[in-house]
């Protein structure tokens, strides 16, 4: 069970031969997104599919979408790709479609500000070409930190408005503000640093499409890949079954077992605005878990304060007694998270539950 967001590593995983993966996400948009890839797969050869979902535009995307794609969808998704249809058929790359949404209008503002500065802006692009790490290093050190960390960026950051935006709610924000020295702009600028500095940005797609605004052929998710794509054609694909639900009603109505949960930071604003829904819902996935089943989740926070005041199953025990973490081996996989925006991330079995 993935939670869905755009379906990217719900595709990715589906790479792995699930014999079946859930993707679920409260956010009917979320789930049409998932579709329509699942359509674009099913439907176009890998050359349209890229230009879609790659370079986030295609001339004749109106003409995919009511020849080969619409069919495929739920009515839902019809009627949102009805609406939205033209944000791949932007002739303009700054208006494609990894400029849309509230994500997306954070992208293209912070590539607005570039192109205010094009010294800057040349810099940035350099440093996604650097062709070794010690080249990027440098470029960084010399041609963009001592500009980039300007007092509007850095105002911009630590509004609630721009994390908003970006993803990140208020229970987060709060979070990241009772670790942080500097605050949330400060933990923003230790991130990209450590990114800019510690791993190679040019195999980096999460950074470049926000300066981009399109993946490349050779920086970009798996699934867009020419063998990965056949691959996901000829079935993996099928394996995967999106549901516009919460991961709680959904394991209530789902009576498979689940090997693996792939939880994302949903949990923190749970943590925040319905305690006791999380509690429900962490019921559900211990009562849902296959044995030695696998959990991974991230937090703005390293050690997420739920993990010690929830409570759960039938003998009501300490979740962080029922669930054993891989410390080490997280934090070894932090050190190569080339996002990098989340203090902490947990890889746990489900090993002490006890039933009465």
């Amino acid at each position: 069970m993935v939670i869905s967001s755009a379906g990217c590593n719900v595709l990715d995983y589906a790479l792995t031969g699930p014999k079946r993966i859930h993707a679920v996400d409260a956010n009917p948009r979320q789930t049409a997104l998932l579709e329509l890839k699942l359509a674009g797969i099913r439907q176009l050869q890998h050359g349209d599919f890229f230009r879609v979902f790659g370079q986030g535009s295609h001339p004749q995307f109106r003409e995919l979408y009511f020849d080969a794609l619409r069919y495929e969808l739920s009515a839902f998704a019809q009627s949102y790709w009805d609406r939205n249809q033209g944000w791949f058929s932007a002739k303009n790359p700054q208006h494609g479609f990894y400029y849309r949404g509230l994500s997306g209008t954070v992208a293209r503002a912070f590539r607005g500000y570039l192109d205010l500065n094009p010294t800057l802006r040349d810099s940035v692009e350099a440093l996604f070409d650097a062709p070794t790490l010690d080249h990027q290093r440098e470029l960084y050190d010399s041609r963009i930190k001592p500009y980039f960390w300007s007092r509007l960026i850095n105002w911009t950051l630590a509004r609630q408005v721009t994390m908003s935006m970006l993803g990140v709610p208020h229970p987060q924000r709060k979070e990241v503000q009772a670790q942080h020295a500097g605050g949330v702009a400060g933990f923003v600028r230790e991130c990209i640093e450590y990114v800019a500095r510690e791993l190679p940005l040019s195999s980096n797609y999460f950074y470049s499409v926000y300066v981009r605004g399109a993946y490349t052929p050779d920086c970009c998710p798996e699934y867009l890949k020419p063998a990965n794509f056949a691959l996901l054609k000829a079935g993996f694909a099928d394996r995967i079954v999106p549901h516009t639900t919460t991961v709680t009603q959904f394991l209530r109505t789902n009576e498979e077992r689940i090997s693996k949960y792939v939880l994302l930071d949903h949990m923190d604003w749970m943590a925040g605005y319905h305690p006791d829904l999380l509690i429900e819902e962490w019921d559900f996935i211990l009562k849902r878990a296959a044995p030695d089943a696998r959990l991974i989740f991230r937090s703005a926070h390293a050690r997420p304060r739920y993990l010690d005041s929830i409570t759960v199953g039938t003998a009501r025990q300490r979740l962080a007694d029922v669930l054993y973490f891989h410390d080490d081996w997280a934090r070894e996989l932090t050190l190569q998270d080339r996002v990098h925006t989340y203090a902490g991330f947990h890889i746990a079995d489900i090993r002490n539950l006890q039933c009465s």
